[in-house]
């Protein structure tokens, strides 16, 4: 190689100079990454702001939020709550010596269902009253003694009085099976079938007492006594028959003004009174008996 070629190619390589990159954002670019970051921060801080201020007012706890406890045996909330969506549970009482109270703007309603998801029992409690629907309704005593049952077949009141206040009393529409029907004090008990018959019925007896008062049997018909196969005994100091029909003797016999007369019987029972005399007038007077 010649002198001439080494200067040349030295003088080539002495006029390449190093090229230097940046590397990193500069400018508008790094101005508007750290905008973000602040503003990011800025959320964070607010976020968790927020997320403490929540806590402390909600009152969230390790047992629970506000009034509402986790417990063992399920949730515990005191105080009035308001749910405005139907609530499912298995058990639900007030804490011990505090009442439970249910209250709401329209009613209250209870249903029971069944395993095939069928309506069975239901309580309604609402403005126009409380209605109850189910097989049974039973009613006890705190000692466990019915007070009251009601099903398709029958209503058994077992306590040991019913009392019936209402100025009308109890209407009846078909029979009625007790031991014993009283008045109260100082009452009258009044039996009355306004447009149909009453009957009292008894295997072994039927006792009417009135004990400091009178007995009255009113009837529009025929009132009857019957026994078939004993007898009617009327026992009183005095029997008094009033408005008996007075049977008028023939003109063959007596006509004068006799204020003593005999109660005479016709054959079909009819009761009828004739003036008295030394005999029986009965055969005289019989003219009612027609």
């Amino acid at each position: 190689m010649t002198q001439e070629q080494c200067t040349h190619r030295n003088n080539v390589q002495s006029s390449e100079k190093p090229h230097v990159y940046k590397v990193g954002i500069y400018g508008w670019r790094k101005r508007c990454l750290y905008f973000f970051v602040l503003l990011l921060m800025i959320l964070i801080l607010v976020n968790l702001a927020l997320t403490i201020w929540i806590l402390k007012v909600m009152n969230f706890t390790i047992d629970g939020m506000g009034n509402l406890r986790i417990t063992e045996k399920g949730l515990k909330l005191e105080g009035d709550s308001e749910f405005l969506q139907p609530l499912y549970a298995k058990e639900i009482q007030s804490r011990p010596g505090s009442p439970l109270l249910l209250q709401s703007s329209k009613n209250v309603s209870i249903n029971i269902l069944n395993g095939k998801n069928q309506l069975v029992t239901q309580l309604i409690a609402g403005s126009s009253g409380v209605r109850a629907r189910g097989k049974m309704l039973e009613v006890k005593s705190s000692t466990g003694k019915l007070l009251f049952s009601a099903d398709d077949q029958e209503v058994v009141v077992g306590a040991e009085r019913l009392r019936v206040t209402g100025a009308e009393g109890a209407v009846f529409s078909n029979s009625v099976e007790t031991p014993h029907v009283r008045a109260e004090p100082f009452k009258e008990l009044r039996l009355e079938s306004p447009t149909r018959s009453l009957y009292m019925e008894a295997p072994k007896g039927i006792q009417i007492l009135a004990e400091a008062g009178d007995i009255q049997a009113t009837c529009r018909s025929d009132l009857r006594l019957e026994s078939k196969d004993g007898e009617i005994n009327l026992d009183a100091r005095r029997i008094r028959l009033l408005r008996l029909p007075e049977g008028k003797a023939s003109p063959s016999g007596t006509t004068s003004r006799q204020t003593v007369y005999e109660v005479c019987v016709c054959p079909n029972g009819k009761l009828f009174l004739s003036q008295a005399g030394t005999g029986s007038t009965c055969q005289i007077s019989n003219n009612v008996c027609l």
